[in-house]
């Protein structure tokens, strides 16, 4: 295809979904979400356009941005979520629902006391299991949000999966973080 019949066929308000040619769901082979990304970011990388005028250079520029936009919200499974609930017209209220449970809010209160503690006293062990623990909790609630989202359609606890699911992601980078001060 080329980057003229891309253009062309492609609305340029299209969702991400659409914008790479994926089905509308939550559950994605994150292969063929690299490979459609490299395949339409081939078509409309600036790169290729050099030698073409201004305005399809600026085009290019234009859904190249598109392009690479769609991907980073597609690629991170809980983003993706997100942006498929508000798809489906259901708001997950991340901004305005903080409402949590207690017992998800004070393990995760403990949780980051203990990695401050580890980090402080350069326990690298207890940060990389720590690390491992929380990156398969956050993996089973990916899975999770597949099946609330493209089987069982629960849109609602989906969204508080999500919400949880910020939590824990920060304090995976803020472990990440740890275990770099701490690793020579």
């Amino acid at each position: 295809m080329s980057f003229e019949n891309f253009v062309s066929g492609s609305k340029f308000s299209a969702d991400h979904f659409a914008l790479l040619d994926l089905p509308r769901q939550q559950g994605l082979d994150s292969a063929e979400l690299d490979r459609r990304f490299r395949h339409v970011q081939a078509l409309v990388h600036p790169d290729r356009h050099v030698q073409a005028g201004e305005v399809q250079q600026r085009l290019a520029m234009q859904w190249a941005t598109r392009v690479n936009e769609a991907y980073q919200v597609l690629k991170p499974p809980g983003q993706r979520a997100l942006y498929l609930l508000t798809l489906l017209g259901f708001d997950p209220q991340v901004e305005s629902n903080t409402a949590m449970p207690i017992a998800f809010l004070m393990q995760q209160m403990e949780f980051r006391e203990e990695v401050m503690a580890a980090r402080a006293a350069g326990d690298g062990v207890f940060l990389d299991t720590a690390y491992a623990t929380l990156q398969r909790d956050i993996t089973e609630a990916h899975q999770q949000l597949i099946t609330l989202i493209d089987h069982q359609h629960d849109y609602k606890m989906a969204a508080e999966l999500v919400r949880k699911l910020m939590f824990q992601e920060k304090l995976l980078h803020e472990i990440n973080d740890a275990l770099e001060a701490v690793t020579p």
